[in-house]
């Protein structure tokens, strides 16, 4: 368990319920990491891989997977979710909404914004987060996407 003296409680985290809790550096959005997404996910689509034939398309030049974006907010959490005291894990749980605003350019670059929206105890030793999540892209007009993201902490399962 953690056992840190500058963790928050749940109860600490719970009172930002309806403030902004952080905002994520930027991650850099290039070629190479779009082409090893593409591998991985086996969606190999021109409009992703293909910079000389995507220039001719509506995007003007090769543009992340959706779900890359997606994705990537793992590692945004990391920048901005605090560390919990009495806390063995945290998972990912899910999404309750996800909706792409604005495609993502090869070159660009983007960050996470996290409001707590709700803490929610489940069963004996749960806790569920939700965050609203915006995914801005740098001198975007608009936002790559907005999420509703759970987060499911767990207390007390060690043996």
């Amino acid at each position: 368990m953690t056992m840190d003296k500058d963790a928050l409680t749940i109860d600490a985290y719970a009172r930002l319920v309806g403030q902004e809790v952080g905002t994520s550096g930027w991650i850099a959005i290039d070629q190479p990491r779009i082409d090893s997404f593409a591998d991985a996910t086996l969606d190999r689509q021109y409009i992703h891989v293909d910079p000389a034939r995507a220039k001719d398309s509506p995007f003007g030049g090769t543009i992340a997977h959706g779900f890359l974006s997606v994705s990537l907010l793992s590692r945004m959490l990391f920048d901005v979710l605090p560390k919990f005291r009495d806390v063995d894990l945290n998972v990912n749980y899910g999404m309750n909404r996800l909706r792409f605003l604005s495609p993502v350019k090869c070159g660009s670059r983007i960050r996470g914004r996290f409001v707590l929206t709700d803490v929610e105890t489940r069963s004996a030793g749960q806790v569920l987060l939700t965050h609203e999540v915006t995914v801005e892209i740098e001198h975007g007009p608009r936002p790559a996407l907005v999420a509703e993201w759970l987060i499911l902490l767990t207390q007390g399962q060690r043996d």
